[in-house]
């Protein structure tokens, strides 16, 4: 018997000043265009040098969800299937979306020493990206962590 809890961590990469509205409008579009349950979000992720981007901390903390910082040294080292080399000249990484969606995955989900967890990381929704005129460019990519349970481990969640 196995036990799959799915677990989506969504990649953001955003213009400097974009705000609350324009981040939670290409969020939005991408759960719907892809029939996923935003309940199902267990966080956020970009690169560090969005630390103090406003709209970007204030979409996560409305929702309070966390949000993960990941350096370019670390995102440049993920393969993914739509790297961007302006991006890459640009900040240091040819991927943020993609890259920090996995990586949070990743990060989050060591796999148990037992062996009783094991954990399957994929790239569920490539990079989006939603121009918005004056307002602000976004892209959103969703990454998702499959937990596959022993039945020791199921059973024991069912009787505790």
């Amino acid at each position: 018997m196995s036990a799959i809890s799915p677990q989506l961590w969504v990649g953001i990469g955003c213009v400097r000043g974009t705000s609350q509205q324009i981040i939670e409008m290409a969020i939005g579009q991408v759960f719907r265009d892809n029939q996923l349950l935003g309940s199902a979000i267990a966080g956020f992720a970009t690169i560090d040098t969005k630390r103090n981007e406003v709209g970007l901390v204030q979409f996560c903390q409305s929702r309070n969800l966390p949000l993960k910082f990941f350096s370019a040294d670390v995102l440049c080292t993920v393969s993914v299937p739509n790297p961007n080399l302006v991006v890459g000249e640009s900040v240091g990484t040819p991927s943020v979306a993609e890259a920090a969606a996995l990586c949070a995955v990743s990060f989050r989900n060591p796999v148990s020493q037992r062996n009783r967890v094991s954990v399957e990381v994929r790239l569920l929704v490539p990079k989006q990206v939603f121009r918005f005129s004056a307002q602000g460019m976004v892209t959103v990519a969703v990454a998702q962590s499959l937990f596959n349970c022993s039945e020791e481990i199921v059973n024991y969640a069912r009787n505790n």
